[in-house]
């Protein structure tokens, strides 16, 4: 994204790539169905940086600690004004435009990608599934520029290292130099590839699966440049055309569901890096394309249009509402028309008058920029959680029986004394709803990776032993549970696992290890909860996973297939099960129901769904439903989500979901009297 060609390097292919780059990227968030692949432009970055960076660094070759500062405030004088600058509104934008629920996910990050460590914040809750259906923050886009923060931050020292050593044992420099980092480019390709293959949400931002990308373009500074000859020739334009085509083919043929970095990165790596290397001059190359007037237009606006272009896609709906066609054509249009003024008065300017001499004069300044960001983003993250103390003082009221008709309890209310407007009278806010998860999460209760971590949980602590088994969706009825374990003398054991649905049928993650681990997952629960070890099992599931060489759109069949076995295995030990038929799915309507009444005029107008679209598979309560199993009933708790074939997004004051498809612990809590009714009712059935 960084923009460090100086006039007198001047190559017009490589404003060329960048432009090619901003613009894969920018069409890929504005229309993501259009270039499905519109990710990899960041890749394109990435080669550019190491190549424009590592060529400074052998021109010049950092020795004193005075040289090391040189380059690294420079790097601050080129970049950070503008990327400040931009944050600093966007976190404005943000207090100004989006309700409160919004607030702390974007503080949080802008604060992480002030300090350019946004890759590592998002890596760390890459792997939540939870958190899959937030939306996105404003900021999300400095993961990249935190990448190549990083790796200026580092560079510097692994050359001079390299070179240093290659001095002292009187070596030749620059072709020691070019071992070192063919080394580190093999070893983070490996690493980028095995990473992907195991954890790819983890790979995507991880500055170590990123390295050999950067690195490849340090190779392509170090290697001997080609002789003109061939640059100018027919096949040095071939060999540039066809480092085009691998660009534009990843664009155009990777999806989010592409295995990304790993060894699908090297098609547009691969692809910059010969375009660069052969630095082709023939009319018949691709380089008089690249440095035509738009392209190098949008090449040297292509730092401020990726800062500008995220932001105001994500904050313009809660200005215009859905976005339509003219949206996005204004939303372009502010993108260049902004980086247009940040090119000129920002970027433009500060190189020119923020003189490297004294150092300290960058060194305050970047100080200052980035406390100003962190200082701001810390202030409306505060206001936030005020807000959400209050709120939950009113909550906490509520659950203790002082607010009537409280959550499920409406339900009953025939008189229609008990209707809240639910955007004027929520008692549990869209921001606390967020958080608004059982008590298994922050205990540590779940298992994201079961091939590694099988934990389980107790609750209560009665003489009667109860397991409760399934993925996350078991997980949410635990609050209730917890409340029933109190009166029925119950020791609950938790058997939670992220996604995973114990099951003979192979599910389909996006590693085999996953898969095989979900797999060898359920069978550990059988031989922990099948032999007589507990005298009830409650189970649910979601079948949010697909079975190994399915789609969702197949996957109904094997997956019945999978459970009808599983079941025949663990009702052996005739121990009465209580399936809990899957809630009500928002997500196939919303992508996240707190957002949404957060933002809506009329919340049970605009979030509500039906029965009839608020519908998933449940292959999990239809086999057990078919009666085969005499240990074995479903309970349907849909009418207590959905009456009429309306679901509403909130009922009695209370946001019934945190997400897309989780019920908030507060409404699973006021429905347990209505599920102790039918979990009596069931073991009734199966005595």
């Amino acid at each position: 994204m960084s923009n460090t060609t100086t006039r007198t390097q001047f190559r017009p292919d490589i404003q060329g790539l960048r432009a090619i780059a901003v613009g894969l990227v920018v069409i890929y968030h504005l229309l993501p169905q259009s270039i499905t692949g519109g990710f990899v432009g960041v890749d394109v970055f990435f080669v550019i940086s190491g190549y424009l960076i590592t060529s400074h660094l052998i021109k010049h070759p950092p020795r004193k600690a005075k040289e090391f500062g040189t380059f690294w405030l420079r790097r601050i004088k080129r970049l950070i004004p503008a990327s400040m600058l931009v944050l600093f509104t966007t976190v404005i934008a943000v207090r100004v435009l989006t309700p409160e629920s919004f607030w702390r996910d974007n503080t949080f990050q802008a604060i992480a990608s002030a300090f350019y460590s946004q890759n590592w914040f998002l890596l760390a809750t890459s792997v939540d599934y939870l958190a899959e259906d937030n939306a996105p923050t404003a900021v999300q886009h400095y993961w990249s520029l935190a990448v190549e923060e990083q790796f200026y931050l580092l560079w510097p020292l692994v050359i001079a290292a390299l070179w240093w050593f290659a001095v002292k044992k009187r070596l030749l420099a620059k072709r020691f130099v070019l071992v070192g980092v063919s080394l580190i480019v093999a070893l983070s390709c490996a690493y980028s590839i095995y990473l992907t293959s195991v954890e790819p949400a983890v790979a995507y931002f991880s500055t170590f699966t990123r390295a050999w990308e950067l690195a490849l373009g340090a190779v392509v500074a170090l290697v001997p440049a080609p002789k003109s000859r061939f640059s100018s020739s027919p096949a040095g334009a071939v060999l540039a055309w066809a480092g085009i085509a691998g660009i534009i083919g990843a664009g155009v043929a990777y999806d989010s569901a592409t295995p990304f970095p790993g060894y699908q990165a090297a098609l547009p790596v691969v692809g910059t890096a010969l375009v660069i290397w052969v630095a082709a001059t023939s009319r018949f190359s691709p380089t008089p394309l690249l440095g035509s007037r738009p392209f190098l237009f949008l090449g040297d606006h292509s730092y401020s249009i990726y800062l500008w272009h995220w932001p105001i896609i994500v904050l313009l709906p809660f200005v215009s509402g859905k976005l339509g066609a003219l949206d996005l054509a204004a939303a372009a249009a502010a993108t260049i028309l902004l980086s247009m003024t940040t090119k000129k008065y920002v970027e433009d300017a500060f190189r020119r008058t923020l003189d490297v001499s004294p150092l300290v004069t960058p060194v305050r300044f970047l100080v200052v920029a980035t406390a100003s960001v962190a200082l701001l983003a810390s202030g409306v993250a505060v206001d936030a959680q005020k807000r959400q103390e209050v709120a939950t003082v009113s909550l906490q009221a509520a659950v203790q029986g002082s607010v009537p008709c409280f959550g499920a309890s409406a339900l009953t209310d025939k008189s229609g004394s008990c209707q809240y407007e639910a955007d004027k009278e929520l008692i549990l806010s869209p921001a606390l709803a967020k958080d608004d998860k059982s008590a298994a999460y922050a205990d540590g209760c779940w298992s994201s990776e079961p091939y590694e971590k099988k934990p389980t949980c107790t609750y209560g602590s009665g003489k009667k032993k109860v397991a409760l088994v399934g993925n996350s969706h078991a997980g949410h009825w635990l609050p209730a549970l917890e409340k029933m374990a109190a009166e029925k003398d119950w020791t609950i054991t938790t058997f939670l696992v992220s996604r995973c649905n114990p099951t003979d049928a192979k599910l389909k993650f996006d590693a085999e290890i996953k898969s095989q681990g979900c797999f060898d997952y359920g069978n550990w629960v059988i031989d922990q909860t099948a032999h007589g070890q507990f005298d009830l099992i409650i189970t649910s599931e979601r079948q949010s996973v697909p079975v190994v060489d399915h789609s969702f759109a197949t996957t109904e069949a094997p997956a019945r297939a999978g459970y009808e076995k599983y079941l025949e295995r663990w009702t052996e030990s005739e121990t009465p099960i209580v399936v809990i038929r899957d809630t009500p799915f928002p997500g196939a309507t919303l992508p996240n129901i707190p957002d949404c009444v957060a933002t809506a005029k009329d919340a049970n107008k605009e979030c509500s769904g039906s029965t009839g679209k608020w519908t998933w598979m449940d292959p999990l309560a239809d086999v057990a439903a078919e009666g085969k199993h005499d240990n074995v009933a479903v309970i349907d708790p849909t009418r207590y989500f959905c009456q009429d074939g309306t679901c509403p997004a909130v009922i009695g004051g209370v946001v019934v979901y945190f997400d897309a498809s989780h019920i908030t612990a507060t409404y699973a809590e006021t429905l347990t009297p209505f599920l102790e009714k039918d979990l009596e009712k069931a073991l009734q059935e199966i005595s």
